[in-house]
């Protein structure tokens, strides 16, 4: 791998659901697959193995393409942290750190997502380029995070997501 950089994003969701159920639909594989890089239509492959040191794999089919998201777990303190690792192999060989923490709340749960981004750099790259890069990350990571939490919302508050056509 050539020269990268790293920038971080941090979202924070409230949710009107349990600690407990915010942490849940993010391992329990019958879940994951209605909200989590797919939907329950385009989802191909769910598997997870939700322990430290266990994998996880999504394949969504979209647009005659199979879009692969892989990781490791690294942390799992049930109900309040998850921290794993995450990779797309078929765009970078890079893997970026996901940590999530969930916190009780008087409404329900407040979540902190948190995505720790490597950025590739071309080699003549200059400052400017690398600055530019680093904001496209972290805007259209946010801007996927943010349509995958309405659905993950959606999810908690009715049981399905309705997602746009």
């Amino acid at each position: 791998m050539g020269r990268t950089s790293a920038v971080t994003l941090t979202i924070k969701r409230q949710f009107v659901a349990s600690s407990e159920q915010v942490f849940d639909a993010w391992l329990d594989s019958n879940i994951m697959k209605k909200w989590l890089f797919t939907t329950e239509i385009t989802n191909k492959v769910t598997h997870n193995d939700p322990q430290v040191g266990g994998s996880w794999e999504i394949v969504d089919h979209r647009q005659g393409k199979d879009y692969r998201a892989i990781g490791e777990y690294l942390d799992i303190r049930r109900p309040n942290t998850l921290v794993f690792t995450f990779a797309m192999p078929q765009f970078s060989d890079t893997k970026d750190l996901i940590k999530v923490n969930i916190a009780a709340t008087g409404q329900g749960s407040e979540m902190t997502f948190i995505q720790e981004m490597i950025v590739p750099h071309e080699e003549d790259w200059t400052a400017s380029d690398i600055e530019k890069a680093e904001r496209e990350y972290i805007t259209s990571s946010e801007q996927g995070w943010n349509l995958m939490f309405d659905g993950l919302q959606q999810l908690l508050e009715t049981g399905e997501v309705n997602h746009p056509l």
